[in-house]
Formats: structure tokens, sequence, C-alpha cells
């Protein structure tokens, strides 16, 4: 009788540790060794692409994996199919997407008119455009968010750090500087929380955008903030001319996505500055038009135009979003930085 109870005993607690590491390795989150057909050598080429989760593979384009690992297209999308089933990406209702936007977090321009016309700052998991002549606003604005976003939530900030990619050498430490002291923060350590690099090239300057993922990762660096200023001038510059202008868009719409992922992948704001043209077929109201044509446009969540002025006086002109009516704000660049007239 005993013998029998004993051997129940221990048939009940084998199969309860049994089920406890079935749980275990049910909630354990896959990797990329988990994916079928992927072996020790291709996540060596993945790591060393900068691609180092499922997340990053479910949202890469077949033919650039395939490139990287260099597997047969197919493959690799067997392989990007078998992360997305991994990871669950499928339909869901519009109230669960609903739900999965509350994580969505807001950075503020230190100018409550400003907030208040792009819906409470500027926001994560997007791209934010501010195109405008020089002058306007669109640098001092990318200086100002790249000392906001280190604040506190409850000040406006998300206690993060940030990528700044300079392609115009506009970027400057003493303004950073300036704009520090007046929030009453630390210049030192705020300019060590900002990770400057200088874009040459339209190539180096992706190159630049297409790192920051393992700069992420591999670093465990906390950055919020992706600022390029400016986004359009290496290729303006590079590509010149109708001849040119589909390889210049086919280009820049890679470096929009490579942008968009890393938005969505990390929950990162992205800011971007655009420069302007003057169109000479306008022969009333405002000549005045953003550079990169209908791919910018569609691939901005946000853009915003900026103009002067009297004084120190800016005003923005909220021209799309997806869910804020068109309207204007008007602030100041001070000393202080971007503040409320």
């Amino acid at each position: 009788m005993y013998n029998k109870e004993r051997k129940k005993e221990v048939k009940e607690k084998t199969a309860k540790k049994t089920a406890e590491v079935k749980e275990k390795v049910s909630e354990k989150e896959p990797t990329l060794e988990d994916l079928p057909g992927v072996g020790p050598a291709t996540v060596e080429k993945l790591k060393d692409a900068g691609i180092t989760d499922l997340m990053s593979v479910a949202v890469a384009p077949a033919m650039e994996l395939a490139e990287i690992t260099s597997m047969t297209e197919s493959s690799a999308n067997r392989v990007i199919a078998a992360a997305r089933n991994a990871l669950k990406l499928d339909f869901m209702t519009g109230e669960q997407l609903h739900d999965k936007r509350k994580s969505i977090e807001k950075i503020s321009t230190g100018s409550k008119e400003f907030d208040k016309l792009i819906g409470g700052g500027l926001e994560t998991q997007g791209l934010f455009e501010c195109f405008g002549e020089f002058g306007s606003g669109k640098s001092q604005l990318a200086m100002q968010l790249s000392v906001m976003v280190q604040l506190p939530k409850e000040k406006g900030g998300l206690n993060g750090k940030v990528v700044f990619i300079d392609t115009e050498n506009t970027f400057r430490p003493e303004r950073i500087k300036q704009i520090a002291e007046a929030r009453g923060l630390d210049p030192t350590e705020v300019l060590k929380n900002i990770t400057v690099a200088r874009a040459f090239t339209s190539d180096h300057q992706m190159l630049l955008s297409e790192k920051i993922d393992s700069l992420i990762r591999e670093k465990k660096i906390n950055v919020k903030l992706v600022v390029i200023d400016s986004l359009t001038s290496l290729f303006r510059t590079e590509y010149a001319g109708r001849g040119t202008l589909a390889t210049r868009q086919q280009k820049l719409n890679r470096h929009l996505h490579t942008l968009q992922r890393l938005a969505d992948v990390h929950n990162i704001a992205v800011y971007v500055t655009n420069q302007v043209m003057a169109r000479p077929d306008i022969f009333f109201g405002n000549p005045t038009a953003a550079i990169g044509g209908h791919i910018l446009g569609h691939a901005c969540q946000f853009r915003v135009y900026l103009r002067k002025s009297k004084g120190d006086k800016r005003i923005a002109r909220l021209i799309d979003s997806p869910y804020l009516p068109e309207g204007e704000a008007v602030f100041k660049v001070s000393a202080k930085g971007v503040e409320d007239v």
C-alpha cells in the first residue's frame, strides 16, 4: 500500500516538473537559432549585419536578407515567414491596435503651442519631418529635442539618449550647452548622452542609420531619439538632374524604410529636417516646396512647414498628420531654445 502511494506521489511530482519545464520552454523568447534552415554560420552573418533578433528578420526585405546570408530569395522568404509566425505577426482588431499604440511616448518641443499643434509632442514609432527655408528653425528644433528627450517624463522628456546624424555641419555643442543650462541640466552630461556622426555622402548617411540598431543592442544605449539634419542634402548634391531622379528616389525610399523599422522595433522618435526649393511654375501663393517628392511625403507621418516671422518668432504649420487637422502655431527661438512667445 505504501509503495503504491509512493509511486503515485513520485509520478505526480514528475508530471508537475515536466509541465513546468514545458511552460518555461514555451515562454522562452525565440531566437535566430530557432529559425528553420538558419545555422551558426548564417546567424553570424546576420549579426555582423546588425540583425540580432527575430523582429529584425521579420521586417527585413527578402532580397536584402538573401544578400546578407548568401541564401536564395525563396529560402529568405521562408525564414522571414518563420520569424513572423514565431512572433505572431498577423492581423489584429482596431481595439488591439489601439492598446498597442499606448506604448507610444512623446517628446516636448519646449513650446506648449507647438506641442498642442502636433498632438502633445514628437511621437515615437514614427517619422517627423520639418522643412523650410534656411533660418526657419529646423536645426534649432533638432538641438532642442536632443536636450528635451533627456528630461524626465513628467517634464516632457523620455530619460533617453540621442543619435544625431549631421550632414550639413550644423550641430553645435555650444548651442546644446545653452539650451541645457536654460533647462537646469548639466551641459557636460547632456553632451555625453548625444552620439554624433558627420555624414559625407548619401551612402555614408545610409550606413550610419543602419548601424544605429547594433549601437542600441550591443552597447545597450537607451536611444529614444534619432535626428538627421538634413535628410535630403547629400542626396540632392549627388543626384542632380532628371536622369538620376529615379535612382535617388529609390535610395531615399530604402533609407526611409530603414528609419521606420528602427522607430518601430525600438520605440524611437525619428526627427528629420528637409530642404526646400522654389517652384517657378507657381504664380500665386507660396512657391516653396519640400525636396524628396511623394516618397518622402508618404513615408513621414508628420510633416511640418516652418517659416520665419518678425524678429525671433517662427510659425509652424502642420501640413500632414494621420489624425490631426491642419493648423498653425507661433513659437520663438531665443538663447534658451524653442519656447512660447
